[in-house]
């Protein structure tokens, strides 16, 4: 559950995740805009500039980009996987860093311009996921993991309003993985800065995010030969990094967790540059605090808003080393006589203008608008280094939301439409209802999503990417329809979606593109709850089920599930503690193979998981504001035949063994300045 921070203090939300209101100390409490409510009592201070320097804790909330609801700082545990931003439901290659693989059914259901480009999607900042924060005193967050291998990752945050209505936040990410293998180092640099200004008036508001995103991933194509990878314990073989790989040159290789080097691999660079701005008309009001503080209240009833983005990308994979034997036999893509180089780089500058006019019935409730308006966007495409051209978008958007004062319903429905450009007859229609049946029954959400959108650009003609049999694809149309029931009061989640997919694009192979013109279905029914067995003693369970129609060109497990026993509860008034076991299982199925060359996991029907389920062990505690957490992961891969050691890989994808025993060391210790 998520909690507000404190020095010394936990302040917590309550159940459904919606912040009825906030506290800078025991007497002052503000509504879910941040406005003081009547009768509260906190003499001589009114606002967080106002406050006590010295005090002793900290009020500190955030909202995401484009949304109204506040939500608070997770101080939790019992969960790792939130910590390095990778679901338990994602596969890598091997190590951290490299290509990720949804084992759920996640299609990419965004109308418009789409490169396709998204396996290290999971490590990356987005506007989407960019927080403003709002504290009364700086505050930064500092992390540092080291992995075997010499893996590591360092998280640093901090946050501060220089003045009430100005507050600024830095965020930095940097994890280097070597990996267990040859040519499997990944390295990331994730760069975010965000400022957030109100004037004193509350008419202007404005929201500027800036980020950088750089991965720079070596492939090594997976093992020459998959079945000697257990015989790392045998009497020819004493570290797995001496197997043979499909891609790099032998005997040029050693393993250097500080060389972030790619001489055969993908680099890709992401810069975006967003500004919103402001300014809303209505009704100034004032609040009586207490006899000699009154608040300046204004309430917005109209709203003109525009939003300038400038956003560049680079997409490149290089291999200096390339074998012509091996890109003949094992990916039949013949290299020229004289050709020791595969180059394919496809670059983009995108300029985007969106204008867009909101109202408010309601001006006691920001939550509640009706928002219609215009997006332009100008980009321009380069295609190795020869070829370049330029292309347009104009869409029209419109949004209702209306999350009601009294958090009974909360209700969206977006659309956008295409009307002319690039990605012209593109649309995206949106329909979300979420409903408060009780405090003791829990909440009920359903939703209908429909998606026409232009294949990603990776299977035009245009791309310098290799892709055969590149035509111009029909539109793809994605229908879903979802529902959600949950119960905070009894830890309960139960949810289903299910979709309608008509010319579905895919790769089938390293390089061929392909489009299914049939319509096909997808059902996926998934559950969470937490099981109290005793006072020290909970076990966390998430089970999903998918089911794919026969002909569909998709192949997912029909069951995935994990579950975690742990022990954990309140020691020596400021440990808290959360140790125990994890187990993820998922059953066979055909799993998708992948090409580094393209960057797709692509569909196939020879290679069947057949996988033990993972198993790992986690020692995690918090004093104060101090977080540890202590792993020994995959002891699956024990080995009991070959002298006890961790060579039993498990293999998510064709080629591609997982890692052995990997040992974590990470903490996470928050400062309030």
């Amino acid at each position: 559950m998520a909690n507000a921070i404190s020095a010394h203090a936990q302040y917590p939300s309550n159940p459904s995740g919606r912040y009825n209101g906030y506290s800078t100390g025991a007497q002052t409490q503000y509504d879910q805009n941040g406005r003081p409510l009547s009768g509260s009592q906190k003499p001589k201070q009114d606002s967080i500039e106002h406050r006590d320097k010295y005090a002793d804790s900290i009020t500190i909330f955030y909202k995401y980009f484009d949304s109204t609801r506040i939500r608070t700082i997770d101080s939790s545990i019992n969960d790792f996987s939130k910590r390095i931003k990778q679901p338990y439901w994602l596969n890598t290659l091997g190590n951290y860093g490299t290509a990720t693989n949804s084992l759920l059914f996640q299609p990419y259901m965004k109308p418009g311009w789409d490169e396709g480009l998204h396996q290290f999607d999971a490590y990356n900042f987005t506007v989407e996921n960019t927080r403003f924060f709002q504290t009364t005193r700086p505050y930064t967050e500092l992390g540092y993991l080291l992995g075997s291998k010499a893996e590591q990752l360092v998280d640093i945050l901090h946050t501060q309003n220089k003045k009430s209505n100005f507050n600024f936040s830095f965020e930095y990410r940097f994890s280097n993985s070597p990996g267990l293998f040859r040519l499997q180092n990944a390295s990331i640099n994730n760069l975010r800065f965000t400022t957030h200004y109100q004037s004193h008036n509350k008419r202007y508001e404005s929201f500027l995010i800036y980020y950088s995103n750089k991965n720079a991933v070596s492939e090594n194509g997976g093992l020459v030969n998959p079945n000697k990878s257990d015989s790392i314990a045998g009497n020819t073989l004493s570290d797995p990094f001496q197997l043979l790989t499909r891609l790099g040159q032998a005997g040029t290789l050693t393993r250097d967790p500080f060389n972030t080097t790619v001489n055969t691999g993908n680099i890709y660079k992401e810069m975006s540059l967003l500004y919103r701005q402001q300014y809303d008309f209505g009704q100034k009001d004032s609040i009586v605090v207490n006899d000699s503080v009154t608040a300046r209240l204004f309430y917005a009833r109209f709203r003109l808003q525009h939003t300038f983005s400038l956003k560049t990308n680079s997409y490149q994979f290089l291999d200096f080393n390339a074998d012509s034997l091996n890109y003949d036999s094992l990916y039949h893509y013949k290299l020229t006589k004289m050709q020791d180089t595969v180059q394919f780089k496809d670059a983009w500058i995108n300029v985007t203008n969106e204008f867009s006019l909101l109202s408010f019935p309601d001006k006691k409730n920001q939550s509640q608008f009706l928002k219609v308006g215009t997006i332009i966007q100008n980009f321009k495409g380069n295609f190795g280094d020869t070829s370049s051209q330029t292309f347009h978008n104009i869409s029209l958007l419109g949004e209702y939301r209306n999350r009601t004062r009294n958090q009974l319903w909360d209700m969206q429905l977006k659309g956008e439409l295409y009307v002319n450009g690039m990605n012209s007859g593109d649309y995206g229609l949106r329909a979300d209802l979420k409903r408060a049946l009780g405090r003791k029954v829990g909440y009920l959400q359903i939703g209908f999503q429909n998606v026409n959108k232009t294949p990603s650009f990776i299977f035009d003609p245009l791309t310098n990417f290799r892709v055969t049999d590149k035509q111009a694809f029909k539109k793809i149309n994605f229908t879903r329809l979802y529902a959600v029931y949950e119960n905070p009061k009894q830890h309960f989640i139960l949810s289903g979606e299910y979709y309608l997919v008509n010319n579905y694009t895919y790769f089938d192979s390293f390089f061929v593109a392909k489009q299914d013109a049939s319509l096909f279905n997808v059902l996926h029914v998934s559950a969470e709850k937490s099981f109290k067995l005793s006072k020290h003693w909970t076990l966390y369970s998430e089970l999903h089920l998918q089911q794919t129609t026969n002909n569909a060109p998709v192949h997912v497990p029909f069951l995935l599930t994990r579950n975690r026993l742990a022990y954990e509860g309140n020691f020596f008034t400021n440990l808290n503690l959360s140790t125990g076991i994890e187990v993820r299982y998922y059953t066979n199925y055909k799993a998708d193979n992948y090409s580094p060359f393209t960057g797709q996991f692509f569909y196939q029907n020879n290679f069947i998981t057949s996988n033990l389920p993972d198993i790992n062990l986690f020692f995690d505690f918090r004093i104060k504001s101090f977080k540890a957490f202590i792993r020994a992961e995959n002891l699956n891969t024990l080995n009991s035949f070959k002298q006890f050691s961790f060579t039993k890989y498990s293999f998510a994808t064709p080629y591609y063994p997982s890692q052995g025993l990997w040992m974590r060391l990470g903490i996470w210790w928050s400062f309030v300045n």
